[in-house]
């Protein structure tokens, strides 16, 4: 138990977005995603996911962690109303309408609350998409739904605090989220093969080595040096201790450096792709896409819309 106290007292939590929506038109979404952990809380009618169309029942939450994608249906829907993510998101307002928690109790249509929110180890890795575990269903557990609640309504208030207050609320709902997980043992074998960040000092440079230097050298030879480790060696050194082999881990570390590029700054596509690491534009791009599903350019266009959405 000290480990895993360990491990939430060096995870850092930041809400990033949330709000209430009414489903106006029913929708599956094949590949549902996003680059933070997503939150889906069920008021009210009726939410499926994963290709087993497993029922989210309502007071339920749906936890997808931060990369992960699966199959979401909003509302009772038919096989004409399934589209792939991107689409999804570029007419979001065509399937789920912003609504506020007091429309929610007079409201006898589908409706639930979707919260994003960043969670990650000594501000690198992200903690929950880093233990491998697929989304899945919170039942039976009213505090968490409490908390999702709580942040929401404070976002959509503007009072002295509010920005303190969201990111306590945030910090306890991670924590929550992580004793559900212990109490009703979920993912033992994920938690105890990839949460394994304090096993050796060096991984941790390792980390903040990357971080530093997101845009420059990170070859297996320069990695090797830091972890004072032979270069024959430390792609299995790294894979033995986190579970993926460190060029996919600096990969993924670039593209989540690039959205927060594309979130917060009007640099170009071409200067972002240079400041995290690639020389090729077009490469990079064909990667971005690959990874998120939706062109970088495309991705900057939604986050910017993200708020009236």
């Amino acid at each position: 138990m000290e480990y895993y106290n360990k491990v939430i007292e060096s995870v850092g939590v930041r809400f990033l977005k949330g709000n209430n929506f009414k489903i106006e038109k029913p929708v599956t979404v094949l590949d549902y995603s996003d680059t933070e952990n997503s939150i889906i809380l069920l008021h009210q009618g009726s939410v499926k996911f994963a290709e087993e169309m497993e029922l989210v029942n309502e007071g339920e939450i749906l936890f997808i962690p931060a990369g992960r994608k699966t199959n979401v249906t909003f509302g009772q829907q038919n096989k004409k109303s399934e589209i792939n993510n991107e689409n999804f998101l570029d007419n979001k307002r065509k399937y789920l309408q912003t609504i506020s928690f007091k429309e929610i109790k007079n409201l006898e249509e589908d409706c639930v609350t979707i919260l994003n929110f960043e969670a990650k180890v000594f501000d690198v890795v992200n903690f929950f998409h880093s233990l491998g575990i697929p989304p899945f269903v919170i039942r039976f557990n009213d505090k968490i739904a409490s908390i999702i609640e709580d942040i929401i309504k404070e976002s959509e208030q503007n009072t002295p605090g509010k920005e303190r207050v969201i990111k306590i609320h945030s910090e306890l709902l991670v924590i929550e989220i992580v004793r559900h997980i212990l109490k009703n043992r979920l993912f033992v074998e994920e938690l105890s093969t990839n949460s394994t960040y304090f096993k050796d000092p060096r991984l941790i440079d390792l980390f903040n080595y990357i971080k530093k230097n997101i845009g420059g050298d990170l070859s297996n030879k320069v990695l090797a040096k830091v972890a004072n480790v032979s270069e024959d060696y430390v792609g299995q050194y790294f894979k033995m201790l986190t579970g993926i082999n460190p060029q996919d881990y600096i990969e993924y570390q670039r593209m989540e450096a690039a959205v927060e590029l594309l979130r917060t700054s009007k640099k170009s596509i071409r200067d972002i792709g240079k400041e995290v690491g690639y020389k090729d534009t077009a490469y990079f791009c064909r990667r971005f896409k690959m990874m998120y599903g939706l062109p970088a350019g495309k991705m900057r266009r939604r986050e910017s819309l993200i708020n009236v959405q």
